[in-house]
């Protein structure tokens, strides 16, 4: 049987139509400005998402930090969810590279920071601290979908204290399709966005950092810096292209699927009252030794799942949801 890959929806592979767009796609060198479907993909996106701006980088780490690295200087600091990729997951690079402090609070339940926690941790003006200049939030986060009334909450105090708001919106598509909005409703509110290309719009690499022209200006200068800049990247462009007009809008047969395998699985009695899922993303609270033993038990059978996070994508379809949910009913019925 095809093996089913629920690690992660960075596992995808392009698909045959957008082979052929990156094929014929026409180049030039980005790094001098002059690969036309790079040009073509940051306008697409800046004006999809409301910007004046917008810069196409390899990856949703080097996004977030040219965005850290525009926004604040040597000695500042930023607010992030002590889960956040911008704090957790992304190695430190804002701290070692750019010398800028991350303030870590815990997310709620939700997929939220607490806003009062967050007005409590802005530094006052104060030669001891560091100055804050940044929030940093996440949607969806852990599959969540974050709601625009959150996002104008965050506005309305970071104006009040004057910080930016740079929000990571690895899967933003996700959320807005789970939300039966578009994509600027929930990116109205920031001064810089993160779009990532390669999760659940299936391209090979790439993602997109919005923002004022001075802010992208800036990040831009940061890109050549990081070694981000990639001379004829109209190639992985053109994926992002054909992705934007033909991968959004199907993510809610990801949500479905994921949905369907979540309801599944919570009819297992061993996982009763264990599953979550918002979008394309399935938890599973179940003892770390369980989900080890079951994570070979389905690596034996050719599906490959995190540990506690399984993410439904464009390569998952039916007949994989239905075979993940056997494999795993058979683990536990043994």
């Amino acid at each position: 049987m095809q093996k089913t890959d629920l690690r992660s929806d960075t596992v995808t592979l392009p698909s045959a139509g957008m082979l052929e767009a990156m094929v014929s796609a026409e180049l030039g060198d980005d790094v001098y400005g002059e690969d036309p479907t790079v040009i073509a993909l940051e306008q697409r996106i800046a004006g999809l998402l409301g910007f004046a701006a917008a810069l196409f980088v390899p990856s949703g780490t080097q996004s977030n930090l040219c965005a850290l690295l525009s926004h604040c200087h040597r000695g500042e600091e930023y607010i992030a969810g002590s889960t956040a990729h911008t704090y957790l997951y992304e190695a430190g690079g804002a701290a070692v590279l750019g010398g800028i402090q991350p303030q870590a609070l815990p997310f709620q339940s939700n997929g939220t920071l607490d806003l009062d926690l967050v007005e409590a941790a802005i530094k006052p003006d104060d030669v001891h601290f560091a100055i804050t200049r940044l929030l940093c939030l996440e949607n969806t986060k852990d599959g969540i979908p974050i709601h625009p009334d959150y996002l104008s909450s965050a506005r309305i105090l970071c104006d009040k204290h004057q910080l930016q708001i740079h929000l990571d919106g690895a899967r933003l598509f996700n959320a807005a399709v789970a939300l039966g909005i578009e994509p600027v409703e929930l990116t109205k509110y920031c001064n810089t966005v993160s779009v990532c290309l390669s999760k659940g719009l299936g391209t090979p690499a790439g993602s997109v950092l919005c923002g004022d022209t001075k802010r992208i200006g800036s990040a831009r200068r940061w890109r050549k810096m990081l070694g981000g800049g990639m001379r004829q990247s109209g190639i992985l462009a053109a994926a992002g292209l054909y992705a934007l007009d033909n991968n959004i809008h199907r993510l809610k047969e990801d949500h479905q699927r994921a949905s369907i395998l979540a309801k599944e699985l919570a009819q297992i009695p061993q996982l009763g009252g264990c599953v979550r899922c918002q979008t394309n993303m399935i938890f599973l609270d179940v003892e770390p030794e369980v989900l080890k033993n079951l994570q070979q038990h389905l690596s034996n059978n050719n599906i490959n799942v995190g540990i506690n996070r399984w993410v439904v994508h464009l390569g998952v379809d039916d007949a994989a949801v239905e075979n993940v949910v056997q494999k795993t009913r058979a683990f536990f019925g043994r």
